[in-house]
This record gives C-alpha cells, structure tokens and sequence, in this order.
C-alpha cells in the first residue's frame, strides 16, 4: 500500500491561545490531503468538475495526541482504509517533523483522523458510483488490513451534505 506523504510549515495564524495549532487548523490540513490524493489518482477537481461530479465529506474525525507548536513543522500521511461503490474511507496521520531525526519513524504523532467521502453529481446532488477506471486509480492507496471501530461509524439512509441539501445512500 502506498501513502501519499507530504509536510507543511507551521504559521502564527494557525496557533490558539494556548500556543499550539489550533484543532481547526488540522481539518484545513485533511482537506489540503484530500485534494493531493485526487490530484496523486489522477483526478484533480478540474477534471471531476469537467466530468460533472464534486467530492463531498460525510463524516471528519480527529482525535489528537501531542501539540504542534509554531517553531514545529507538521507531516502528514494519507490513504484509504476503505473503498467502496461509491464512497472512500480516508485517513490522516499528523507527526511533528521537527523532532524526527534522519530516519522519519522517529516523529513523533501530534493527530489522526478519518473521513468519510463519496462523489456527488454536481447537479443532482445524488452520489455517484466510482467507474472501474476510478476505483483502479485509488486502489494503490487502499490499505487492506482491518481497521479498529470501522462498524462504529454512523451509517443511515440519509447522509447531509453541503447547502443542507441531503442525499440517499445507495444499498451498495
């Protein structure tokens, strides 16, 4: 399984009153993940525009494990630990660079999250089914060993999305 892998820098306007990053500021961060990945499988948003269809979150969830400060600078790892007909189950991993040595297994892990997605036409708001050619794209990074609590995830008829406008889940 491949990770997509990438590192930014730490801005004052990212710190909270207390001095580390702000927990807002890592969900900026998945979404900065999130759009690599399509770019990374060959489907930046240009392209899924062109194609009539818009990635749409259902579920972000972090939980957090050390603070990253202004003076670090955060690592992030992405893939999937779920794939299905129409939607990804996506995870993040957050380590602080600053306190890795030449080998990369020593950082230190600030966060780590999930999110749940799918892709939505742009008109109907209905989801999509990914093609085989989409689905293929996305597999290199779909990690096949058993996640912990996957069945504890929210799951109905319904899911909401952007502009408050709602969506059936398909039976797939």
């Amino acid at each position: 399984m491949k990770k997509l892998t990438f590192d930014l820098d730490i801005y004052s306007y990212q710190i909270d009153c207390n001095g580390q990053v702000h927990n807002a500021v890592y969900v900026n961060w998945m979404e900065i993940g999130r759009l690599k990945m399509l770019d990374a499988v060959g489907l930046p948003m240009d392209i899924l525009v062109t194609k009539g269809s818009y990635p749409a979150l259902a579920q972000t969830t972090i939980s957090y494990k050390t603070p990253l400060f202004l003076t670090d600078r955060v690592w992030i790892e992405v893939w999937l630990s779920a794939l299905g007909y129409s939607s990804a189950v996506m995870r993040f991993q957050f380590f602080n660079a600053a306190s890795a040595t030449e080998n990369m297994s020593d950082q230190v892990m600030a966060a780590e999250g999930y999110q749940r997605s799918m892709f939505v036409d742009k008109n109907s708001w209905k989801t999509k089914r990914f093609t085989k050619e989409e689905k293929n794209a996305f597999l290199p990074y779909v990690d096949i060993k058993p996640i912990d609590n996957i069945d504890l995830l929210p799951r109905g008829p319904r899911l909401r999305i952007a502009a408050g406008k709602s969506i059936r889940r398909s039976n797939s």
